[in-house]
Formats: structure tokens, C-alpha cells, sequence
């Protein structure tokens, strides 16, 4: 059997401790964080197949957490747990992209069947979610296998994290900041010249030789990788 793994943002210790030993128990490998910036770094470094997100954690809380999950791109099931239970509250964190909402207090088992059906859902999709395109190009993240027009590319780790960070933005411009917080985990007192260097890396290996470019640049704001421009 697959183990799964799952992250558990929660500041109550004794609840971390109660649902960290369950979820063991049924053969579910549970991390824990307990305020949403420290999630970010966690996801960077591990792989995790369900999120489980109390809202009211310190600095960046469950809601927020989810809702930039989805705007960069990450697709990993999230199940809110929290004692917010009002209607307004779960219409929120539906509309920013949670997959399900359990409210506190609630049994132990429950929570097990709502990620067993989670998982479920989402190994109907496992195949296609994990094959990226952006016109030609073709990122297999299972074997982290980058073709275009049929012919493979040869990328370095961080070529191929910046390549599929960009092509999870779906368009959308990504500024050199958001790379470099996402990608190295560094901030404004590093020097972002080492993004420009990696973008020049990409665009020799997956646009040069090719009439249509995929990697652009918006002067002033940052890079977007699309088909869509000649």
C-alpha cells in the first residue's frame, strides 16, 4: 500500500498531538506547521497528498493559505478543519479553492473518510494532472520528463522548478520577488540577478531553434510563459 502524507497546519498542541497519533494509526503520515508561512517553506520541501488547514493560525492563516496555494498553481487537495462554522466562512474558503471543510469538533473518523474520498477523486485525475503543456512543450512531473515537439530537454533541478512554477502561473506574469521567495527561498537582501541568469538558462534550452517563443518577459513586472504570443 502507498503511504500518504499529509501536512497539518494547526496551532492547538493538543489537538496536533491527538490527530497526528490517529492519523498514524491508519497508516497516514501526518507533518505538522503551525502558522501558514512556515506551510510554504514545508511544501518546498516535501511532497504531500492532502493539506489540512485550520484558519485561525498565526501570520498568514488557513484561508489565505489556501487562497495563494491555487493562485500559484498548486493543486494538492485541501481540507479545511475549524471551529468556524458559520455558511459565509465555508463559502469563503470554497471559493478560494478548498476541497473540503470539516468543523471543529468532529470525529476522528470522519476526517479519515473525507481524505480516503479525496484521494480517491483525485487518482481518477492523477495522470492527467501530473502532464503539463504549454503548446509543444510537455512537462511529465511523475518523471520529470520535459519534451518539445517531441524532443526531450535536458534541465537542471532549479531549470526545471522555475520551468514548472511558470507554467503553473498559466500566464500569468510572475515577478522576480515571487520567484526567488518560491524557488530559493531568498528575499530582497539577496541579488535577483540570479532569476535573470535562469530565464536566460530556460530560454536557450526550451526557445532557441523555435519560431514560436513560450518564455516572455513584461518589462517592469516580471516573466509569463505562453503559446499564445508569436
Amino acid at each position: 500500500m502507498m503511504e500518504i502524507n499529509a501536512l497539518l497546519l494547526e496551532d492547538d498542541k493538543t489537538l496536533v498531538k491527538e490527530v497526528k497519533s490517529f492519523l498514524n494509526s491508519r497508516d497516514i503520515k501526518c507533518d505538522v506547521v503551525f502558522d501558514g508561512e512556515v506551510l510554504f517553506r514545508q511544501i518546498r520541501q516535501s511532497s504531500y497528498d492532502v493539506l489540512l488547514l485550520d484558519i485561525n493560525v498565526p501570520l498568514l492563516n488557513g484561508l489565505e493559505v489556501c487562497k495563494r496555494l491555487r493562485r500559484e498553481g498548486i493543486t494538492t487537495p485541501v481540507i479545511m478543519l475549524t471551529a468556524y462554522g458559520d455558511i459565509q466562512d465555508k463559502k469563503d474558503a470554497f471559493n478560494f479553492g478548498a476541497d473540503d471543510y470539516l468543523v471543529k469538533p468532529f470525529h476522528f473518523e470522519e476526517l479519515l473518510l473525507r481524505i480516503n474520498s479525496i484521494l480517491r477523486r483525485g487518482n481518477t485525475d492523477k495522470v492527467h494532472a501530473d502532464l503539463l503543456t504549454v503548446g509543444d512543450l510537455e512537462i511529465n512531473q511523475t518523471d520529470m520528463v520535459v519534451k518539445r515537439a517531441n524532443t526531450t530537454i535536458e534541465l537542471t533541478k532549479k531549470e526545471y522548478q522555475l520551468l514548472v512554477f511558470l507554467t503553473k502561473a498559466k500566464g500569468r506574469v510572475v515577478s522576480k520577488q515571487t520567484i526567488a521567495e518560491q524557488i530559493w527561498d531568498i528575499h530582497f537582501e539577496t541579488s535577483l540577478n540570479t532569476i535573470e541568469v535562469y530565464i536566460n538558462f530556460l530560454r536557450n534550452k526550451i526557445d532557441k531553434g523555435f519560431s514560436k517563443k513560450l518564455i516572455h518577459t513584461k518589462p517592469g513586472f516580471g516573466y509569463y510563459l505562453t503559446a499564445d504570443e508569436s
